[in-house]
């Protein structure tokens, strides 16, 4: 399993897209994080493919216009696996609404 960064702008439908070229070829999508990354925004995915289908996954996302850059790393990254991305989540919504309130 690899893990797929794609940094990209913000422009209405990009993240969209972006998981779209993943869902067209029936490809699990076993872990997704999109976040805000000073004025772009990044996607992880962590996906199991073979190289074709890497050939084709990257040329489609290096197509959307608003992509500004896309890297491959092996395994899956340590500091954001699923369970911390939910637990930090739900912190963050909990203290927005104490502030709120």
């Amino acid at each position: 399993m690899k893990t797929y960064h794609v940094r990209y702008r913000n422009t209405q439908g990009t993240l969209i897209r972006i998981l779209t070229a993943v869902q067209r070829r029936t490809i699990d999508l076993p872990f997704v994080h999109a976040e805000q990354d000073g004025e772009q925004h990044v996607v992880t995915l962590a996906l199991e493919m073979n190289a074709k289908q890497t050939e084709q996954v990257c040329r489609d996302w290096r197509a959307i216009v608003d992509v500004e850059e896309v890297s491959i790393s092996d395994g899956i990254v340590n500091a954001c696996n699923a369970s911390d991305v939910a637990t930090n989540f739900v912190r963050r919504a909990s203290a927005q609404a104490g502030a709120k309130a």
